[in-house]
Protein backbone atom coordinates (compact mmCIF):
# COMPACT_ATOMS: atom_id res chain seq x y z
CA UNK A 1 0.00 0.00 0.00
CA UNK A 2 2.82 2.11 0.77
CA UNK A 3 4.02 1.65 -2.81
CA UNK A 4 0.64 2.47 -4.23
CA UNK A 5 0.53 5.66 -2.25
CA UNK A 6 4.07 7.03 -3.46
CA UNK A 7 2.72 6.21 -7.00
CA UNK A 8 0.15 8.07 -6.55
CA UNK A 9 1.41 11.06 -4.81
CA UNK A 10 3.84 10.73 -8.35
CA UNK A 11 0.77 10.31 -10.34
CA UNK A 12 -0.75 13.46 -8.49
CA UNK A 13 2.59 15.18 -10.44
CA UNK A 14 1.67 14.17 -13.64
CA UNK A 15 -1.35 15.21 -13.59
CA UNK A 16 -0.86 18.86 -12.44
CA UNK A 17 1.42 19.05 -15.59
CA UNK A 18 -0.41 18.05 -18.10
CA UNK A 19 -3.45 20.48 -16.57
CA UNK A 20 -1.34 23.29 -16.61
CA UNK A 21 -0.88 22.02 -20.56
CA UNK A 22 -4.94 21.00 -21.32
CA UNK A 23 -6.44 23.88 -19.71
CA UNK A 24 -5.81 26.95 -21.63
CA UNK A 25 -6.72 24.44 -24.68
CA UNK A 26 -9.99 24.05 -23.13
CA UNK A 27 -10.57 28.24 -22.43
CA UNK A 28 -9.47 28.76 -26.11
CA UNK A 29 -11.86 26.16 -27.57
CA UNK A 30 -14.69 27.79 -25.24
CA UNK A 31 -13.82 31.31 -26.62
CA UNK A 32 -13.70 30.09 -30.10
CA UNK A 33 -17.40 29.09 -29.52
CA UNK A 34 -18.56 32.68 -28.33
CA UNK A 35 -16.54 33.92 -30.87
CA UNK A 36 -18.62 32.32 -34.08
CA UNK A 37 -22.23 32.93 -32.27
CA UNK A 38 -22.31 29.87 -30.45
CA UNK A 39 -22.10 30.93 -27.37
CA UNK A 40 -25.22 31.25 -25.20
CA UNK A 41 -24.83 33.54 -22.44
CA UNK A 42 -24.16 33.17 -18.62
CA UNK A 43 -25.19 30.25 -18.28
CA UNK A 44 -22.94 28.46 -20.92
CA UNK A 45 -20.15 29.68 -19.20
CA UNK A 46 -21.08 28.15 -15.95
CA UNK A 47 -21.84 24.68 -17.64
CA UNK A 48 -18.68 24.80 -19.51
CA UNK A 49 -17.04 25.58 -16.42
CA UNK A 50 -18.68 22.48 -14.41
CA UNK A 51 -17.77 20.45 -17.64
CA UNK A 52 -14.32 21.51 -17.19
CA UNK A 53 -13.89 20.65 -14.13
CA UNK A 54 -15.72 17.40 -14.55
CA UNK A 55 -13.17 16.14 -17.26
CA UNK A 56 -10.63 17.10 -15.08
CA UNK A 57 -11.66 14.65 -12.40
CA UNK A 58 -12.11 12.11 -14.95
CA UNK A 59 -8.37 12.39 -16.31
CA UNK A 60 -6.60 12.38 -12.98
CA UNK A 61 -8.58 9.27 -11.54
CA UNK A 62 -8.26 7.52 -15.29
CA UNK A 63 -4.43 8.44 -14.85
CA UNK A 64 -4.29 7.36 -11.33
CA UNK A 65 -6.17 3.92 -11.66
CA UNK A 66 -4.10 2.91 -14.60
CA UNK A 67 -0.68 3.78 -12.93
CA UNK A 68 -2.02 1.73 -9.91
CA UNK A 69 -3.14 -1.29 -11.90
CA UNK A 70 0.62 -1.24 -13.30
CA UNK A 71 2.47 -1.24 -10.18
CA UNK A 72 -0.30 -3.87 -8.70
CA UNK A 73 0.23 -6.36 -12.54
CA UNK A 74 4.31 -5.68 -12.05
CA UNK A 75 4.09 -6.61 -8.17
CA UNK A 76 2.38 -9.58 -8.76
CA UNK A 77 4.90 -10.85 -11.71
CA UNK A 78 7.72 -10.41 -9.48
CA UNK A 79 5.81 -12.09 -6.57
CA UNK A 80 4.98 -15.22 -8.93
CA UNK A 81 9.45 -14.87 -9.98
CA UNK A 82 9.77 -15.30 -6.69
CA UNK A 83 7.47 -18.15 -5.41
CA UNK A 84 8.90 -19.92 -8.87
CA UNK A 85 12.64 -19.54 -8.02
CA UNK A 86 12.09 -21.28 -4.37
CA UNK A 87 9.83 -23.57 -5.83
CA UNK A 88 13.55 -24.68 -8.23
CA UNK A 89 15.31 -23.58 -5.04
CA UNK A 90 13.47 -26.64 -2.69
CA UNK A 91 13.31 -29.10 -5.67
CA UNK A 92 17.26 -28.58 -6.52
CA UNK A 93 17.67 -29.46 -2.97
CA UNK A 94 15.04 -31.90 -2.76
CA UNK A 95 17.13 -33.68 -6.06
CA UNK A 96 20.34 -33.61 -4.44
CA UNK A 97 19.23 -35.40 -1.53
CA UNK A 98 18.03 -38.39 -3.37
CA UNK A 99 14.27 -37.33 -2.32
CA UNK A 100 12.57 -38.74 -5.44
CA UNK A 101 9.11 -39.46 -4.83
CA UNK A 102 8.77 -35.71 -2.64
CA UNK A 103 10.56 -34.14 -5.29
CA UNK A 104 7.91 -35.58 -8.05
CA UNK A 105 5.35 -34.79 -5.27
CA UNK A 106 6.47 -30.90 -5.52
CA UNK A 107 6.58 -30.66 -8.66
CA UNK A 108 3.68 -32.44 -9.73
CA UNK A 109 1.71 -29.38 -8.66
CA UNK A 110 2.56 -27.61 -11.32
CA UNK A 111 2.22 -29.91 -14.28
CA UNK A 112 -0.06 -27.00 -15.88
CA UNK A 113 2.88 -24.32 -15.46
CA UNK A 114 4.13 -22.33 -18.39
CA UNK A 115 7.61 -22.37 -16.90
CA UNK A 116 10.25 -24.30 -18.70
CA UNK A 117 12.45 -24.60 -15.46
CA UNK A 118 9.60 -25.81 -13.55
CA UNK A 119 8.40 -29.02 -16.75
CA UNK A 120 12.12 -30.05 -17.32
CA UNK A 121 12.77 -30.73 -13.82
CA UNK A 122 8.70 -32.48 -13.61
CA UNK A 123 10.10 -34.36 -17.14
CA UNK A 124 12.83 -35.98 -15.14
CA UNK A 125 11.19 -36.33 -11.89
CA UNK A 126 8.82 -38.35 -13.40
CA UNK A 127 11.40 -40.34 -14.92
CA UNK A 128 13.18 -41.04 -11.52
CA UNK A 129 10.35 -42.14 -9.81
CA UNK A 130 9.33 -44.28 -12.58
CA UNK A 131 13.16 -46.12 -12.46
CA UNK A 132 12.35 -46.94 -8.59
CA UNK A 133 11.99 -50.71 -7.73
CA UNK A 134 8.92 -50.38 -6.56
CA UNK A 135 6.92 -48.43 -9.42
CA UNK A 136 4.95 -51.23 -11.20
CA UNK A 137 5.25 -51.57 -15.32
CA UNK A 138 2.13 -50.19 -15.67
CA UNK A 139 2.59 -47.22 -13.42
CA UNK A 140 6.29 -46.80 -14.54
CA UNK A 141 4.82 -46.91 -18.67
CA UNK A 142 2.39 -44.06 -17.45
CA UNK A 143 5.07 -41.73 -15.87
CA UNK A 144 7.55 -42.55 -19.36
CA UNK A 145 4.81 -40.75 -21.14
CA UNK A 146 4.08 -38.35 -19.05
CA UNK A 147 7.62 -37.10 -18.85
CA UNK A 148 7.98 -36.60 -22.45
CA UNK A 149 4.92 -34.68 -22.84
CA UNK A 150 6.00 -32.14 -19.74
CA UNK A 151 9.84 -32.45 -21.74
CA UNK A 152 7.77 -31.75 -25.12
CA UNK A 153 5.92 -28.70 -23.59
CA UNK A 154 9.36 -27.68 -21.94
CA UNK A 155 11.25 -27.62 -25.24
CA UNK A 156 8.08 -25.62 -26.71
CA UNK A 157 8.73 -22.91 -24.15
CA UNK A 158 12.22 -22.71 -24.34
CA UNK A 159 14.76 -23.68 -26.68
CA UNK A 160 17.82 -22.34 -25.23
CA UNK A 161 18.21 -24.23 -22.22
CA UNK A 162 20.34 -26.99 -22.30
CA UNK A 163 18.48 -29.27 -19.76
CA UNK A 164 15.71 -28.88 -21.59
CA UNK A 165 17.03 -30.35 -24.61
CA UNK A 166 18.90 -33.23 -22.81
CA UNK A 167 15.70 -34.74 -20.61
CA UNK A 168 13.81 -34.18 -23.81
CA UNK A 169 16.57 -36.57 -25.79
CA UNK A 170 16.14 -38.74 -23.08
CA UNK A 171 12.69 -39.11 -22.29
CA UNK A 172 12.14 -39.79 -26.47
CA UNK A 173 14.53 -42.34 -25.89
CA UNK A 174 12.38 -44.03 -22.95
CA UNK A 175 9.47 -43.40 -24.89
CA UNK A 176 11.21 -46.08 -27.54
CA UNK A 177 10.91 -48.72 -25.28
CA UNK A 178 7.48 -49.38 -25.63
CA UNK A 179 7.25 -48.34 -29.05
CA UNK A 180 9.21 -50.86 -31.16
CA UNK A 181 12.87 -51.08 -32.60
CA UNK A 182 11.31 -49.22 -35.81
CA UNK A 183 10.06 -46.37 -33.83
CA UNK A 184 13.25 -46.25 -31.66
CA UNK A 185 15.60 -46.09 -34.43
CA UNK A 186 13.21 -43.42 -36.59
CA UNK A 187 13.65 -41.19 -33.09
CA UNK A 188 17.74 -41.88 -32.92
CA UNK A 189 18.23 -38.79 -35.30
CA UNK A 190 16.43 -36.44 -33.37
CA UNK A 191 17.37 -37.83 -29.43
CA UNK A 192 21.25 -37.30 -31.55
CA UNK A 193 20.22 -33.66 -32.20
CA UNK A 194 18.79 -32.76 -28.84
CA UNK A 195 22.17 -34.29 -26.93
CA UNK A 196 24.61 -32.21 -29.57
CA UNK A 197 22.44 -29.17 -29.37
CA UNK A 198 22.62 -29.79 -24.95
CA UNK A 199 26.62 -29.85 -25.70
CA UNK A 200 26.92 -26.47 -27.56
CA UNK A 201 24.47 -24.71 -25.17
CA UNK A 202 27.17 -26.42 -22.20
CA UNK A 203 30.01 -28.00 -23.44
CA UNK A 204 30.39 -28.52 -19.26
CA UNK A 205 27.81 -30.78 -18.38
CA UNK A 206 29.15 -33.79 -18.10
CA UNK A 207 26.12 -35.56 -17.76
CA UNK A 208 25.34 -34.40 -21.88
CA UNK A 209 28.58 -35.36 -22.96
CA UNK A 210 27.82 -39.10 -21.07
CA UNK A 211 24.66 -39.72 -22.72
CA UNK A 212 26.42 -38.78 -26.55
CA UNK A 213 28.95 -41.10 -25.85
CA UNK A 214 26.22 -43.63 -24.54
CA UNK A 215 24.27 -42.96 -28.27
CA UNK A 216 27.41 -43.75 -29.63
CA UNK A 217 28.15 -46.95 -27.48
CA UNK A 218 24.40 -48.25 -28.55
CA UNK A 219 24.92 -47.65 -32.34
CA UNK A 220 28.49 -49.14 -32.33
CA UNK A 221 27.26 -52.18 -30.44
CA UNK A 222 24.03 -52.68 -32.46
CA UNK A 223 23.14 -56.20 -33.34
CA UNK A 224 22.93 -57.50 -36.52
CA UNK A 225 18.76 -57.63 -36.49
CA UNK A 226 19.08 -53.85 -35.91
CA UNK A 227 21.52 -52.79 -38.09
CA UNK A 228 19.52 -54.80 -41.02
CA UNK A 229 16.01 -52.80 -39.88
CA UNK A 230 18.26 -49.20 -39.64
CA UNK A 231 19.25 -50.47 -43.51
CA UNK A 232 15.93 -50.96 -44.65
CA UNK A 233 14.79 -47.78 -43.11
CA UNK A 234 16.80 -45.50 -43.49
CA UNK A 235 19.72 -44.83 -46.95
CA UNK A 236 22.14 -44.22 -44.27
CA UNK A 237 21.31 -45.23 -41.18
CA UNK A 238 22.60 -43.83 -37.55
CA UNK A 239 25.76 -45.74 -36.80
CA UNK A 240 29.08 -44.97 -34.74
CA UNK A 241 31.93 -46.52 -33.38
CA UNK A 242 33.29 -47.62 -29.67
CA UNK A 243 36.29 -44.43 -30.53
CA UNK A 244 33.81 -42.38 -30.50
CA UNK A 245 31.92 -43.51 -27.10
CA UNK A 246 34.98 -43.33 -25.80
CA UNK A 247 35.61 -39.83 -26.62
CA UNK A 248 32.30 -38.85 -25.02
CA UNK A 249 33.11 -40.90 -22.30
CA UNK A 250 36.26 -39.54 -21.41
CA UNK A 251 35.52 -36.10 -22.04
CA UNK A 252 32.52 -36.42 -19.17
CA UNK A 253 35.29 -37.82 -17.11
CA UNK A 254 37.52 -34.83 -17.54
CA UNK A 255 34.76 -32.50 -16.82
CA UNK A 256 33.88 -33.93 -13.33
CA UNK A 257 35.90 -36.81 -12.36
CA UNK A 258 34.21 -39.23 -10.82
CA UNK A 259 30.52 -38.00 -11.25
CA UNK A 260 28.70 -41.02 -12.28
CA UNK A 261 29.14 -44.58 -12.34
CA UNK A 262 27.82 -45.33 -15.22
CA UNK A 263 30.07 -43.36 -17.28
CA UNK A 264 33.28 -45.37 -15.32
CA UNK A 265 31.06 -48.71 -15.85
CA UNK A 266 30.92 -47.61 -20.02
CA UNK A 267 34.86 -46.56 -20.33
CA UNK A 268 35.70 -50.17 -19.32
CA UNK A 269 33.44 -51.97 -20.95
CA UNK A 270 34.44 -49.16 -24.02
CA UNK A 271 38.15 -50.16 -23.20
CA UNK A 272 36.79 -54.03 -23.54
CA UNK A 273 35.28 -53.84 -26.82
CA UNK A 274 38.83 -51.71 -27.88
CA UNK A 275 40.47 -55.03 -26.16
CA UNK A 276 42.31 -52.25 -23.69
CA UNK A 277 42.35 -54.83 -20.89
CA UNK A 278 44.66 -52.52 -18.94
CA UNK A 279 42.43 -49.60 -19.09
CA UNK A 280 39.48 -51.42 -19.01
CA UNK A 281 40.32 -52.93 -15.56
CA UNK A 282 41.19 -49.36 -14.31
CA UNK A 283 37.83 -48.28 -14.93
CA UNK A 284 35.80 -50.94 -14.19
CA UNK A 285 37.95 -51.18 -10.61
CA UNK A 286 37.20 -47.35 -10.30
CA UNK A 287 33.55 -48.10 -10.71
CA UNK A 288 33.13 -50.79 -7.76
CA UNK A 289 34.93 -48.60 -5.85
CA UNK A 290 32.62 -45.55 -6.10
CA UNK A 291 29.98 -45.34 -3.32
CA UNK A 292 26.35 -45.93 -4.14
CA UNK A 293 24.49 -42.70 -4.26
CA UNK A 294 21.46 -43.33 -5.88
CA UNK A 295 19.78 -46.83 -7.03
CA UNK A 296 20.39 -46.50 -10.42
CA UNK A 297 24.26 -46.65 -9.23
CA UNK A 298 23.31 -49.74 -7.26
CA UNK A 299 22.18 -51.30 -10.44
CA UNK A 300 25.17 -50.28 -11.89
CA UNK A 301 26.96 -52.56 -9.39
CA UNK A 302 25.33 -55.65 -10.34
CA UNK A 303 26.20 -55.41 -13.84
CA UNK A 304 29.69 -55.37 -12.91
CA UNK A 305 30.68 -58.56 -12.22
CA UNK A 306 28.92 -59.69 -15.59
CA UNK A 307 31.77 -57.24 -17.28
CA UNK A 308 34.49 -58.77 -15.00
CA UNK A 309 33.50 -62.18 -15.56
CA UNK A 310 33.37 -61.71 -19.02
CA UNK A 311 36.84 -59.96 -19.07
CA UNK A 312 38.56 -63.07 -16.69
CA UNK A 313 36.79 -65.24 -19.95
CA UNK A 314 38.37 -63.06 -22.95
CA UNK A 315 41.83 -62.74 -20.82
CA UNK A 316 41.63 -67.06 -20.28
CA UNK A 317 40.97 -67.35 -24.11
CA UNK A 318 43.76 -65.27 -25.14
CA UNK A 319 46.48 -67.67 -23.02
CA UNK A 320 44.89 -70.84 -24.31
CA UNK A 321 45.34 -69.45 -27.81
CA UNK A 322 48.93 -68.40 -26.41
CA UNK A 323 49.39 -72.06 -25.41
Amino acid sequence: MASVARLLRRGGCAVRTRLLWEAPKARLGWRRQVASGRGGGGSEVLEQSRFFRRGVAFSALSYLGYEAYILISHSSVVHADVKVNEVLDQADYLYGSGETEKLYQLLEQYKNSENAQLLWRLARASRDVAQLSQTSAEKKKQLIYEALDYATKALEKEKSCFSVHKWYAICLSDVGDYEGIKKKITNAFVIKEHFQKAIELNPKDATSLHLMGIWCYTFADMPWYQSKIAAALFSTPPSSTYEEALRYFQKAEDVEPNFYSKNLLFLGKTYMKLNNRKMALFWLSKAKERLSHTEEDKQNELLLPCCQKRRSLNQENERSRQR
